[in-house]
């Protein structure tokens, strides 16, 4: 599993992210998931450009 360090507001702190598995697709063609989660606390972050973002939102809204 993937992972890097960033700051989570929820904790406080600069704390390991990790990706959980991809089911939305995204790696399928080679490229990232945008869709971290904290390994502390487990707050979810989505990072990525503005469009990939605005269609994970939209694929969640829509299920």
């Amino acid at each position: 599993m993937d992972s890097r360090m960033w700051p989570c507001p929820p904790c406080g702190e600069v704390t390991e992210f990790v990706q959980p598995p991809c089911v939305d697709g995204h790696i399928d063609d080679g490229g990232e998931c945008p869709e971290w989660a904290c390994a502390g606390c487990g707050a979810a972050v989505v990072m990525g450009e503005l469009s990939l973002v605005a269609d994970v939102v939209r694929q969640r809204h829509a299920a």
